[in-house]
């Protein structure tokens, strides 16, 4: 399983946006190994979430833990058949713990996003 989560400045904790997080997590569970990336989106003038999204299918995600999401990051993570479960920790590490655990909700409530706002 490949399980991405939206990373912020610290590289260490969950970031609270999903398509301008400054980094992603990506950790492989069948090597346990881990790799932080640069988010190519963070800094798009505008559909951030849908290329975040892109950004994590392109890298094999098949799961995705994050605060939030917007609705059409989220159309384009489950039409790639990525489950997105809802972060309640705010350790990264804590998540993908919690995550082997059977512990997370899937992520039922989709925002409409933020399109125009900071």
């Amino acid at each position: 399983m490949m399980i991405a989560i939206p990373l912020d400045e610290t590289k260490k904790n969950v970031c609270v946006s999903f398509g301008r997080a400054p980094y992603y997590l990506f950790h492989n569970t069948e090597t346990n190994t881990s790799d932080i990336i640069e988010n190519p989106a963070a800094r798009a003038a505008g559909g951030a979430g849908i290329q975040a999204a892109q950004f994590v299918a392109d890298h094999s995600a098949d799961t995705v833990i994050t605060v939030r999401c917007g609705q059409n990051a989220s159309d384009v993570l489950l039409a790639s058949g990525i489950a997105v479960y809802q972060s309640a920790q705010t350790s990264a590490a804590d998540n993908l713990k919690l995550l082997a655990e059977g512990k997370l909700e899937k992520l039922s409530h989709f925002h409409p996003g933020f399109h125009g706002k900071a």
